[in-house]
């Protein structure tokens, strides 16, 4: 499918502004190269992951909404006044092409997907394995028949093959309106990839919601990049950002498309966010920092920041607070 020719779009292949195909090193980057380097992992830099973490016990969200659960990963549940949406769900075992190998999950879902209450949205930033799960999207639709499917371009005509039928695909900078609540993509800093055959045939973004009085902005799978600054200009300063700070290490090779925590600092000041969350880290090892680095790299990137701690956070796997 063709879409107009733009700043990201050629034609034939979506690409970023800025530049992120090749590696410091020369090397082109995909989501293989990331899954063979985990695999061909040099034990002397790559830190081990222990094989399961058993989840602390959080209660299945009561509260009256406006909620926000952390599932895992880039998964969450946030239940705002008559509306209830899921970031980029992935309940399966692996995030990979097959479930019988790549990275698998050291930690369960924070909230079953049996045990989810009712979900109206989900929102799917992009493709990769570990944002745009086929299981689990079959499984939330035979549970809520009319889960509405939000996406970037591209991503509605893959779902439809896979039987996932009435996605919304969004250009950057596009909006949709559900009930209350107006979604715009916004751009970011990455690539799109399933096979070997279809890199950034696809389009990649994060998701800004506009519902009643509330901004929250959801970055999906980001680099650093010009565009924080961007989105608190078009569309103002979210009250809730959730941002990725895992995923990062070696630099040299993750620099352009994943965000360390430092980087997620430096996003928070220039969306101007109320507060931020931090998410994409301690589910699957896609890279080769260790588990707890993620949230000791952002209390340090917070502190030489002069952020307070309760202004960019973590959530425990399971863990709901109120907005």
């Amino acid at each position: 499918m063709s879409y107009p020719i733009s700043d990201h779009y050629d034609g034939r292949r979506f690409f970023n502004p800025e530049p992120t195909a090749r590696a410091a090193d020369g090397r082109r980057l995909s989501f293989f190269s990331i899954l063979r380097a985990r695999l061909r992992r040099n034990p002397e830099t790559w830190a081990n992951w222990p094989g399961h973490v058993e989840n602390n016990h959080h209660p299945v969200p009561a509260a009256e909404p406006p909620t926000v659960s952390f599932i895992g990963h880039s998964t969450f549940l946030l239940r705002l006044p008559g509306l209830s949406i899921l970031t980029d769900p992935v309940f399966s075992a692996r995030c990979s092409p097959s479930q019988f190998a790549g990275p698998k999950r050291v930690r369960a879902p924070g909230i079953a997907l049996h045990h989810l209450p009712h979900v109206d949205l989900i929102l799917l930033s992009h493709n990769h394995y570990d944002h745009m799960d086929i299981i689990s999207l079959r499984k939330l639709r035979a549970r809520f028949p009319k889960v509405h499917i939000v996406t970037t371009l591209g991503n509605a005509m893959y779902l439809r093959k896979k039987g996932i039928s009435g996605a919304v695909e969004l250009d950057w900078w596009q909006s949709h309106t559900h009930g209350e609540a107006v979604l715009t993509v916004t751009p970011a800093r990455h690539f799109a990839a399933r096979t070997l055959y279809d890199r950034n045939a696809t389009l990649w973004g994060g998701m800004f919601i506009e519902h009643q009085d509330r901004r929250i902005y959801f970055a999906g799978d980001t680099g650093a990049t010009k565009f924080f600054a961007e989105i608190r200009a078009r569309l103002g300063a979210p009250d809730l950002a959730l941002l990725p700070i895992g995923a990062y290490e070696p630099r040299w090779f993750m620099g352009p498309v994943h965000m360390n925590p430092q980087d997620a600092v430096q996003a928070f000041a220039a969306l101007e966010a109320k507060r931020a969350i931090g998410m994409h880290f301690g589910t699957f090892q896609l890279t080769a920092e260790a588990i707890g680095a993620p949230e000791q790299d952002l209390a340090a990137a917070r502190e030489e920041a002069g952020i307070a701690e309760d202004l960019f956070f973590t959530l425990d796997c399971g863990e709901t607070i109120r907005l």
